[in-house]
Parts: structure tokens; sequence; C-alpha cells
């Protein structure tokens, strides 16, 4: 059965959230994440910002040489969470199938789905309504019978854009794409196969299996299945959940150890909102530090039962916290997750202490 697969990618998320909240920001450059004179990096830039060549993951420093009038903005993840549970919440209107990939996108599999339509198109339309519509947001889709086409045309037209690939026409509109465009080519593997004189698609789908296979290895061959319209992968619900955390770098090292509580207990109770609005319970506390000279550790203590309770989890944190040269050394980087979801509620605690270098 030839699958219908819609991949929604909602447009710089995190910086429309912001502009939609506060008119001041609407046209302008709006940079989300660490501040200029600090360490920190870029979480999410306006298309006003990526117009300068701002993009996620560049340092925060080098977002404002390219755009000096930028507005940058530590962000608000609680309200995106929020925000993203009300964006998921549409696609669990449309189909069973949802394969969460972050908070801004997702696979929806709407074979088989809720509203009774056979044409993926008008449902991909529909999704993108009811985003506009409900939200005051913007995203974009791509519809294709392939996951790994389906993410790719969903970046086709942004922002705002939806691009429909027929099963029919799959080769005629990934064989001129560069290489990168194929999932899981990054730089290193984009630059192995430049050297081999592969640098579109079509490139690498005109090459026989053992070519590949003797010039890139078992990992080239994957890539050149896709290059012909190959991808066995089917769109799956996120299951089994092994962790859910979040970090935060410092603009600057910090000694003092009653706001790396407050820190920690912030970090805490917006994973734990996340949980709770998934259902989620956890038994695992993990703290991570990282110090000013780079050294990495981590501590954890497991509970009695799963919960999702920020408080509780929170506490936890501190008292490991406590457990550590937090306060006599400088901190640059902490960090909690939560992993061992579900399980035996009766176990008995366990604390692990793991220290490694980063």
């Amino acid at each position: 059965m030839t699958r219908k697969i819609i991949h929604v990618d909602m447009d710089a998320f995190y910086a429309s959230v912001e502009q939609r909240d506060d008119p001041a920001l609407r046209g302008r450059p709006v940079v989300v994440g660490g501040t200029p004179d600090g360490r920190g990096v870029v979480a999410a830039a306006s298309y006003e910002a990526r117009a300068f060549g701002v993009r996620s993951a560049m340092s925060a420093s080098k977002a404002r040489k390219l755009c000096p009038d930028a507005v940058f903005l530590r962000g608000d993840f609680g309200k995106y969470r929020r925000v993203s549970r009300q964006v998921f919440a549409i696609f669990h209107d449309t189909t069973e199938l949802v394969e969460g990939l972050s908070l801004d996108e997702a696979y929806l599999d709407v074979t088989e789905n809720k509203l009774g339509m056979d044409r993926a198109s008008e449902i991909a339309k529909l999704v993108r309504a009811r985003i506009k519509d409900e939200l005051s947001l913007t995203a974009s889709a791509g519809v294709a019978p392939l996951k790994f086409v389906a993410k790719i045309a969903s970046d086709y037209r942004k922002p705002d854009g939806l691009t429909v690939v027929p099963p029919d026409r799959v080769l005629e509109f990934i064989h001129p794409l560069p290489i990168e465009k194929l999932w899981g080519v990054g730089p290193a593997t984009a630059e192995r196969l430049h050297r081999a004189g592969i640098r579109l698609v079509h490139d690498l789908a005109v090459l026989d299996a053992g070519q590949v296979r003797a010039r890139l290895g078992d990992r080239g061959l994957h890539l050149w299945r896709m290059s012909r319209g190959e991808d066995p992968r089917r769109v799956r619900r996120r299951e089994g959940r092994k962790s859910r955390g979040a970090e935060r770098t410092f603009s600057e090292d910090i000694d003092d150890v009653e706001l790396l509580g407050k820190r920690l207990r912030e970090l805490a109770e917006g994973i734990c909102d996340d949980m709770s609005a998934r259902g989620e319970r956890a038994r695992t506390v993990v703290l991570k530090l990282r110090y000013a000279d780079f050294t990495t550790i981590t501590r954890s203590r497991t509970l009695p039962r799963p919960t999702n309770d920020g408080r509780e989890v929170a506490q936890v944190a501190q008292a490991l916290l406590a457990d550590t040269d937090a306060g006599l050394r400088a901190v640059r980087l902490i960090g909690v997750s939560m992993s061992g979801f579900g399980g035996d509620e009766t176990a008995h605690p366990l604390q692990l202490r793991l220290p490694f270098e980063p």
C-alpha cells in the first residue's frame, strides 16, 4: 500500500510565538536563545533575522555581528511547550499516527485518518488552516509517500508553504536536489560524498550497489536506496521514551549555590509540565553539571515511584547538587533530566555517581 505522509514544520517557531504575542516585534529581526555578550547560541531566528544569515545553533555573538539590529530574547520555553501541545492536539485530531520529532515538527500518516478524507493534500491544507486560525501561527507542510521526501518537501516553500510530491514524481523531485538534502547527510558525510564526485541526489542514484559499497560502505547503501526513492521507515508513535531533560549554559560562570538551585527548579518544573501534558511519569532524576574547566559530572537518584511532580523533582535535583563541588567550583552549565519512564513502582531507590570527562 502506498502511504500518505505529511511532514509539518512550524515556521521559525519560537521567534514566531514571540512575534505573535508582542506586536512590537512583528516585522523585526528576532533571535531567541543566548545573549550576544555571553556564550549562548541561537535557538531560533525569525525570517527577518535569517535574511541576514542568522541560523539556529549559531553563536549569539556571531548573530549580533550579522544582524546588529536584532532583538535578542532569552525565550520562554514553558510557553513554547504549551503552544506545542496545542499544535500536536490538532495533529492528533487528524490521525492516530503522529510521530513528533521536536516541539515544532512531526510526521503524520494520514493513509487512514479521523477525518475520513482521501486526499492527503487537502488534509495538509486543513491542518495548516487550523494552526493559522486557532493559534495565529504558520506552518509549512510536505506531502509524499515516503518520510524523507515529505520532510524535504516541507522545507521547499517555507515559510507558510505546501509542497505535494505524488508517488509517480518522487524521483523527478529528489534527483536535482543537492546531496545534502537526503536525510542523514551532515557536513562530514557531504564532504565525503563530494570527494567521490557526488553532489546531486541523481549522481548517487545512477551508481550501482557495488560502486556505492566500495566507495561509501554500508552507510552509503542506505543513502543510495533513498536516492532511488526507497524509504521503508513507517510513521510510528513515540513510545518507550528513554529520557526527557533540559539544560542551561550560563553567560558567566556561577558559584552561587542558591542561584544554581533556583535554575534547577525552573528546569525541573518545565520538564515536569511537559511530562504531565504527555501523561508521562519517570523515576530517575539525573543532575548534570559542567564546571568552568569543562569537567562534566552527573549525579542521579531513582525514586520509589514514577512522578511528574515538578516540586519533588526539583527537591531531588537540589539534593544531588549538594553532593557536588558547586559553590567551591564555578559552574558554566547545569541540567536535569528524567529517565526510567513507567516501570516497577515498588522498586527500591538507587543512587549512582557517574563522573566523566566531556
